[in-house]
């Protein structure tokens, strides 16, 4: 039976934020402890089980041990059962629960009108409250006000105004899709390429602003290659705190990809720490923060008890349980509570993906994949009396789980089935064609060759349907048939993860038989070193954030800017999630921003 769930679209409740709360309590840390302990003793017995007979049905057959061997290395989960369970304490009754939400609803009408008495102020402080609203995840509260004041702002006039404040105008102003020309950094920057400054918030800003650059804009590759120099070799050595983690961190991703849900906790930490941002601000991020962690407690434990039920573990042992690492890649898409249903429909189809991959990449033979293939394009489990019987139980539970995510969709929303339905398809034939290859040893002869079949592979296409499977009715028919297109900003998306992939990747999946990566290609293609085959993927995939740049900023672009941004914050989770190493094959690397957006709390009074 799977589990059923009932979250239809509703209005969005205002509270959104994260907390660099106090320390979970001693029991939260030994509960979890105790269950990640159990979890890594499971995973070692299994281990053991791989010379054990594995039989497909109850008849004598012959040894199947590949279920029991882990040929790619991959770390059990460490969070199991745990959300199933977990309690908040934040919200230990509903009368606190109905207190909190009184007193964000006043808090939320100070800040209101915070942002419209703002219009008297100058223009650095009218950017930068918007700044600390996106930062601490309360914009999508004030929508409307930061609107109007963006509207005002884009005509405002910068020729008199210092580099910080011009940088802050265009990262704002590009960020919610308006295409302000950046010759506006033209009278800081000399005849060299240089710009007037040694300030460290300025090259900060500038650094981040110039990281919206399109094709053709010459002025912000300059910048970058400026100021990436000298926070890297002059100001970065010489500073601490605050300024110097947030340059650090701006080097790793720059500030238009970072996820900010992730983030939000440490700036409501920092804010509150440097007495910078007003009281009434703060006291809203902390409700918002510890609400919407009621929403998302509430979500985990629908898709932990979904993966669950799916049983998927007991035929493919290694196959990658992160349901809980799932659930919050999804949550970067988007964050919203109102956005409930979208987010569980898409850990439930990024997990499938990722269930889907382990079995074309690990598991099956180039005879099962094809006919698995052959019995997805079908979409009937009943063709399926071929397949091993491990392989026709995660067939069923696979498309059950989509009647399932059909079943919690209005009459009239049911036709988006048959679009996520077809770039399944269209994705398990691209896994097909990777069988094949590795199986004969093809290595594609140009990066060109190679993104032909692998941005398919990537599974972005997918995704990107999912996000717009579960919203209201501003996702229409026109917005799925534009997505069913592989538009230039999807296509540009799925080459910047296809490329992240392979560059972090790369020495892993080498140790097993493995289909080739761009970055074999690159080596076949120009006879290069894996050093040099590396900085030209890396400088391809910066070609493609400006390919994708162009099409954020691009005004005959079909759906509405609601839908491209889901799209946009899709493509900043893949940097996050492949920063300096494949965290999502890694989990452990995401155990204290799991905690921290999950577990942890604000105290609030």
């Amino acid at each position: 039976m799977m589990t059923a769930f009932s979250l239809q679209p509703r209005q969005c409740y205002g509270s959104g934020l994260l907390a660099t709360a106090a320390s979970p309590r001693p029991s939260i840390f030994w509960r979890w402890r105790q269950q990640q302990q159990c979890t890594m003793l499971k995973y070692s017995q299994v281990e053991q089980q791989s010379a054990q007979t594995l039989h497909y049905d109850n008849r004598d057959e012959k040894v199947d041990d590949r279920l029991g061997k882990n040929p790619c290395n991959f770390h059990p989960s460490i969070w199991g059962d745990f959300f199933l369970h977990y309690s908040n304490p934040a919200a230990s009754s509903e009368q606190q629960q109905t207190w909190m939400a009184e007193r964000a609803d006043k808090l939320k009408e100070e800040v209101a009108k915070m942002i419209a008495s703002s219009v008297t102020c100058s223009l650095h402080q009218r950017l930068q409250l918007i700044h600390v609203l996106e930062r601490l995840c309360l914009d999508h509260l004030f929508e409307e006000e930061i609107n109007d004041a963006l509207i005002q702002i884009k005509t405002a006039d910068v020729s008199d105004c210092d580099l910080h404040t011009v940088a802050m105008w265009f990262y704002l102003l590009r960020k919610y899709g308006y295409r302000v020309i950046p010759d506006v950094f033209l009278r800081f920057k000399d005849e060299e390429g240089c710009f007037f400054t040694n300030n460290p918030m300025d090259l900060l800003s500038l650094y981040n602003a110039a990281h919206l650059r399109t094709h053709g804009e010459t002025i912000l590759d300059e910048a970058i290659l400026f100021t990436r120099r000298c926070l890297e070799t002059t100001l970065l050595p010489s500073l601490e705190g605050s300024l110097a983690r947030e340059i650090k961190c701006a080097l790793e991703i720059p500030l238009p990809r970072r996820v900010r849900i992730y983030e939000s906790k440490y700036y409501i930490s920092t804010y509150e720490k440097e007495a910078t941002v007003h009281e009434s601000v703060l006291q809203l991020a902390k409700l918002n923060s510890n609400i919407m962690q009621l929403h998302h407690q509430k979500e985990l434990r629908i898709v932990t008890s979904w993966w669950k039920d799916l049983e998927i573990e007991s035929r493919f042992p290694f196959v990658r349980d992160r349901i809980v690492e799932c659930y919050l890649w999804m949550l970067g898409v988007y964050f919203e509570p109102c956005h409930s249903r979208g987010r569980i429909m898409l850990t439930m189809v990024i997990a499938i993906i990722t269930i889907l991959d382990d079995m074309y990449d690990s598991y099956g033979t180039l005879e099962e994949c094809e006919l698995l293939t052959k019995c997805l394009e079908r979409w009937d489990k009943k063709a399926a009396h071929d397949l091993p019987e491990c392989m026709k139980f995660a067939l069923g539970k696979i498309l059950d789980s989509y009647q399932t995510i059909e079943q919690e969709l209005a009459h009239e929303e049911k036709y988006r089935m048959s679009y996520l339905k077809a770039f399944t398809v269209d994705m398990v034939r691209a896994f097909n064609m990777e069988v094949k290859m590795r199986e004969e040893g093809y290595t594609p002869r140009s990066v060109e060759e190679h993104l032909q079949f692998s941005i398919w592979t990537s599974g972005c296409h997918v995704v990107s349907c999912t996000t717009f499977v579960g919203m209201d009715d501003i996702a229409t028919k026109d917005s799925f048939d534009w997505v069913s297109t592989m538009p230039k900003m999807v296509k540009a998306l799925c080459i910047i993860l296809r490329l992240l992939d392979d560059l972090q990747s790369y020495e892993r999946e080498q140790l097993t038989p493995h289909v080739a990566s761009t970055i074999q290609s690159y080596m076949t293609e120009h006879n290069v070193t894996i050093e040099v085959a590396r900085k030209k993927i890396e400088e391809l995939k910066e070609e493609s954030w400006k390919d994708f740049n162009g099409e954020w900023l691009n005004p005959d672009n079909a759906p509405p800017k609601q839908l491209l941004e889901r799209i946009f914050n899709l493509t900043r989770t893949m940097e996050f999630f492949y920063n300096l190493d494949d965290n999502f094959s890694n989990s452990q690397n995401l155990r204290d921003t799991i905690l921290s957006l999950f577990v942890e709390h604000f105290e609030v009074f």
